[in-house]
């Protein structure tokens, strides 16, 4: 009985999963909320960051907003106060290299984003073959249209999809199907800041925490904003309809969306977490119009009927039964919620028994996603925390520091249950007031990696060190919409990786989601122990259904709209 204890007490610990390795790349960046003292709401919610393919290298690229002082009469940080575009140099004209490194291409890029910086939205607004930002900030937001020769250029009056309050997130989705992203601005509170870029008139109140010290204030202290939605006319310019589509008749404190067909009916709906009030589910009535149907579909409330603090949304099927699950971030002494897709568009609370609540209740989520760790074929899940008042503070030192808290990772058990797994690693669950996180393959090497903004710390760059073991399938879904200049990635389709002898494996194709985030538009599909693919299905955003053969294994494929057999419209 001595020798399998005496083992099992020398085992070695597992290796960590994800290594940070941004400075070890060039990822050297550090988000600054601006912090004076004075505690203003904006600090302690930002910021994002965004995977993109600018280039067009087949590597991925990485943009990151920043903030800057906001107290009046602060002197202007000049280039430290604007976000920052990073080129990834895996792959050059001479070939590809062992490992990315990334260089700082601010200044030559043209991007001039000076604003306190929120969130950004990917996607190609003008269908020319070439990705565009979209930057959300506390104040004008900004448009940057990528000119296709390393430069960029701000287009946002010309398109008209500026908005001057709090915007905490954006989301391109084609939402008529047309095949011209559309554009969605999330907004937030009516705060503002004397003189500050959001307003002349200061709301800027006082907050305290129960035990009589200053602490940052929350949503219920605001009004909240309703959001605002653009259509696009197709000649890069759009069209207000947030009023006539119903978008704009409900207002919610909102920070985090993602565009999806959650009730099943071919069209994309979206989904809207609001802070401390209730989720908002806008269906597609397939005319530009909106219901809001979150109530009747079981995701406005929790459980127990109460609003929580939405923060991020990781969407996705987490159980393999085909229809896209819903996680939601929410606040320290809340669960996080996770919402299990019934079909027909109605939602279930099964966060009690997936495993899923108690561990995140001494926490606030911000980021978040689900990831398939180790290619086993079924989603796992990361969260990244971080506290918004001195309740949840888990850290200490001057500043924001207080507010840090470690960091998450759900191991998928199967049949809708997880467990935290702790192998992780000390790089992934590290103290931190973690906002934004993006997700994505950014070394190509088969296994989802990791993007997490810190708030007044370094970019981390969390690399999966081991995930692609297990056989994997990569994607690359394009197409070339009417009236296009060139193919796009086509945001929004669906795929089924059809394997023998094992129940289909459904993704979708999006950028949006996590917080205030833009994640790999590829698609990364583990297969697990069943690897055998008979082919692959694709719902392609207009409606169109293919069945394409088997793509080659370990390695990206990039499927074409047309090119596949034609199973009908959906």
């Amino acid at each position: 009985m001595l020798l399998p204890l005496l083992v099992l007490l020398t085992s070695p610990p597992p290796a960590p999963i994800f290594t940070d390795r941004a400075a070890d790349w060039g990822l050297n960046f550090t988000y600054s909320t601006g912090q004076t003292g004075e505690l203003y709401f904006p600090e302690i919610m930002g910021g994002g960051v965004a995977l993109l393919d600018y280039d067009n290298d087949g590597d991925l690229d990485v943009f990151v907003v920043q903030g800057h002082p906001l107290k009046p009469g602060s002197p202007d940080p000049g280039p430290a106060g604007w976000g920052r575009l990073f080129r990834n140099d895996l792959i050059t004209p001479q070939g590809k290299n062992p490992v990315p490194r990334f260089v700082d291409v601010t200044a030559q890029s043209g991007i001039r984003a000076t604003g306190y910086g929120m969130a950004v939205a990917t996607g190609d607004f003008d269908n020319d073959g070439r990705v565009d930002l979209y930057i959300s900030n506390f104040g004008s937001n900004q448009l940057w249209h990528n000119n296709g020769d390393g430069t960029f250029t701000d287009v946002t009056a010309r398109a008209g999809v500026d908005d001057p309050r709090w915007s905490s997130g954006a989301a391109f989705v084609d939402l008529d199907r047309d095949g011209w992203l559309d554009l969605y601005v999330l907004n937030y509170v009516d705060y503002s800041i004397a003189n500050s870029i959001a307003s002349s008139i200061a709301n800027n109140v006082r907050c305290y925490a129960p035990s009589s010290r200053r602490d940052y204030c929350g949503p219920s202290t605001f009004a909240p904003v309703p959001d605002r939605l653009f259509r696009n006319r197709g000649n890069g310019t759009f069209e207000d309809v947030s009023l006539p589509s119903g978008i704009g008749r409900k207002a919610g404190p909102g920070l985090g969306v993602v565009a999806d067909d959650l009730d099943g009916d071919g069209w994309p709906d979206l989904f809207v977490a609001n802070d401390g009030a209730a989720s908002f589910l806008w269906i597609n009535q397939k005319n530009f119009t909106f219901r809001e149907e979150g109530l009747l579909a079981g995701v406005a409330l929790n459980a127990a009927g109460k609003p929580e603090a939405g923060m991020g949304i990781a969407v996705g099927d987490a159980d393999g039964d085909g229809r896209d699950d819903l996680l939601i971030t929410h606040l320290t002494a809340e669960t996080n919620t996770f919402y299990l897709n019934l079909g027909g568009g109605l939602f279930e609370d099964a966060t009690a028994r997936s495993g899923l609540g108690a561990p995140s209740l001494p926490f606030t989520g911000f980021g978040t996603g689900w990831l398939d760790v180790d290619n086993d074929g079924k989603l796992d899940l990361a969260v990244f925390n971080g506290a918004v008042n001195l309740s949840g503070a888990m850290g200490s030192g001057p500043g924001i520091a207080p507010y840090a808290q470690p960091h998450q990772l759900y191991r998928n058990l199967g049949g809708g249950r997880f467990a935290v797994a702790p192998e992780a690693g000390p790089d992934f669950q590290k103290l931190a007031v973690s906002r934004g996180a993006a997700f994505g393959d950014i070394d190509n090497d088969g296994d989802t990696d990791i993007l997490v903004v810190d708030a007044d710390g370094p970019l981390r760059l969390l690399v999966n060190e081991g995930g692609n073991r297990n056989p994997w399938l990569g994607l690359r879904l394009v197409g070339k919409p009417p009236g296009a200049k060139a193919e796009r990635d086509m945001i929004g389709a669906r795929v089924e990786v059809r394997r023998k002898g094992a129940p289909s494996l459904w993704r979708r194709v999006a950028t949006d989601g996590s917080y205030a985030s833009a994640s790999d538009p590829r698609v990364l599909v583990g297969l697990g122990d069943a690897s055998e693919v008979t082919g692959v299905r694709v719902l392609w955003p207009d409606g169109l259904a293919e069945l394409f053969p088997p793509p080659p294994l370990r390695t990206y494929t990039t499927l074409v709209r047309g090119r596949g057999k034609a199973e009908g419209p959906k």
